[in-house]
């Protein structure tokens, strides 16, 4: 992400021109983006006109859209995010008060307006415009007949492609039919590959599956490398880390990043960090629940005794619809960082950050056992009575 131009402080109203430069950045414009900002940016319009024979002609026009904010929708799978708004500045091609939809668009400049950029904000904006912030790595997880690649960057985890080639059993009289489904499986794995993952960014590779498919899957990559002469391919080997999971799923890419075998190569990725804050507070959960606590509620007593030690928010708490919740979660957030807790804000398109979902999106670490808290609720469940999460704007798609 590009950032043209700032004229705000924080806690206080201004302007934002930013230009996104690849997908990641659109993730970041929907964290960024809320009902009620202004935002400004050039869009298409149909628009219709009548000739002098009474003739009616379509066409599209580009012209300047300023949009007081009421929806905002993400779509992952294909990158693409729609804002949808009621026009506040007039023009010749949308009256004033007309409501449009418009998406935001890779490489073009877009001005947001907000009544208050908060910690929040901050912070995201930081995120999106350090140009350190490259997605350093991939992930192939693999059972037989059943591959997805991923990339896993500072935000999310994108699939890139999901690999499936029916491979029969391996029977007697039957073997050349297996094998040959094997080494299709195993190319069509390969060529998607060595198509998505660029690797003048991607520094480690998890290569995580069940059994032996991965392992001879490698073997594959190598020689395949070596058949088409791609020096780069022939010299990433040393970046492949392998893992035995449970299965070729998505959801087993936590249990690669998890491993403790895998921990030092990972170690400076955001990824690798979020999983090793999760992994710890269920551990602590189990060996010593009153150091571990979720949901607003319980956080924000640990939180009045200046007991926490790591605090964990899911980022969809701040796209809340309602203005009092989201602001309470960031008073809770900046509350704690000046009671001098860690605070990790995790992405809901990454794996832990579903798992910290599960746990009504907040939970804390503390630097001593309290106790009192979950005996003063006298059986309550610790999960927020308000709802948090369901207050939050819905999951993109």
């Amino acid at each position: 992400m590009k950032l043209i131009k700032k004229d705000f402080s924080k806690d206080g109203a201004g302007m934002l021109k930013l230009v996104p430069g690849e997908p990641e950045d659109m993730w970041h414009a929907y964290n960024l983006i809320a009902p009620g900002d202004t935002l400004t940016t050039t869009t298409t319009r149909k628009v219709k006109s009548e000739s002098a024979t009474g003739s009616v002609d379509t066409k599209k026009v580009r012209t300047t859209l300023t949009l007081k904010v009421v929806d905002v929708d993400f779509d992952t799978s294909v990158g693409v995010m729609r804002v949808s708004g009621q026009n506040v500045v007039e023009n010749r091609f949308v009256k004033l008060g007309a409501h449009h939809t418009l998406e935001l668009e890779l490489h073009r400049a877009f001005t947001l307006e907000k009544a208050c950029w908060d910690t929040v904000d901050l912070e995201r904006i930081d995120q999106a415009c350090d140009p350190a912030k490259s997605a350093d790595l991939a992930a192939i997880v693999m059972e037989e007949g059943l591959a997805r690649v991923c990339l896993i960057t500072t935000s999310m985890t994108l699939t890139k492609a999901t690999i499936e080639v029916p491979i029969p059993r391996k029977r007697q009289g039957l073997g050349s039919q297996f094998e040959k489904a094997r080494l299709r499986f195993f190319d069509q794995v390969f060529d998607v590959f060595a198509r998505e993952i660029d690797f003048d960014v991607v520094q480690c590779v998890v290569l995580a599956g069940p059994g032996f498919t991965k392992d001879e899957f490698f073997d594959h990559f190598q020689k395949r490398a070596v058949q088409s002469e791609d020096k780069t391919l022939m010299g990433v080997r040393n970046r492949f880390v392998l893992v035995s999971v449970s299965s070729g799923h998505k959801d087993a890419l936590r249990e690669a990043l998890a491993d403790p075998g895998i921990a030092a190569r990972l170690a400076d990725t955001k990824a690798a960090r979020e999983v090793k804050c999760i992994t710890d507070f269920y551990k602590m959960l189990d060996d010593d629940p009153d150091r571990a606590y979720y949901g607003y509620n319980h956080v924000a007593r640990a939180n009045e005794a200046q007991a926490i030690d790591t605090l964990m928010v899911t980022d969809s708490l701040f796209r809340s619809a309602d203005i009092p919740t989201r602001r309470r979660y960031i008073a809770l957030v900046e509350s704690a960082q000046e009671n001098g807790a860690t605070v990790r804000i995790f992405s809901s398109l990454h794996v832990s950050g579903e798992r910290l979902a599960a746990l009504s999106g907040i939970a804390a670490l503390l630097r001593y056992p309290m106790p009192e808290i979950a005996e003063e609720d006298d059986g309550v469940d610790s999960s927020d009575e308000e709802g948090p999460v369901d207050d939050a704007a819905p999951a993109p798609s």
